[in-house]
């Protein structure tokens, strides 16, 4: 409940939608998505007429593009911890094999 409250304080609207994950009513963010206050995380609501398979692409995209945020952070942490010239040049490419990925992943967002 402080939490549903926090979000209202901040401008957050509450929408007469639910999760359907557990049943608590959904705000709608400033940039027009839906959030779930309980589970802390993004809902995606998809109405009559909307294009399903455009949004789950679009949801798989997201998501692909965080993991890989998130294994680049990783291998900059391991570059920076290790000394081994042989290790770095292994982190090097995996790094640059992400990089590439990222982008092409960026690039089909937005086609």
């Amino acid at each position: 409940m402080k939490r549903m409250a926090d979000m209202l304080r901040q401008g957050l609207t509450l929408t007469g939608l639910a999760c359907p994950v557990c049943a608590t009513p959904l705000f709608k963010l400033k940039n027009g998505d839906f959030w779930c206050a309980r589970c802390e995380k993004k809902v995606v609501v998809i109405r009559e007429g909307d294009d399903v398979a455009k949004i789950t692409g679009t949801l798989a995209l997201e998501q692909l593009e965080a993991m890989l945020l998130s294994k680049i952070q990783g291998i900059q942490t391991k570059m920076q911890q290790t000394e081994d010239a042989e290790e770095l040049q292994k982190l090097s490419k995996t790094l640059s094999e992400l990089l590439e990925n990222l982008e092409k992943t960026r690039e089909t967002k937005k086609s």
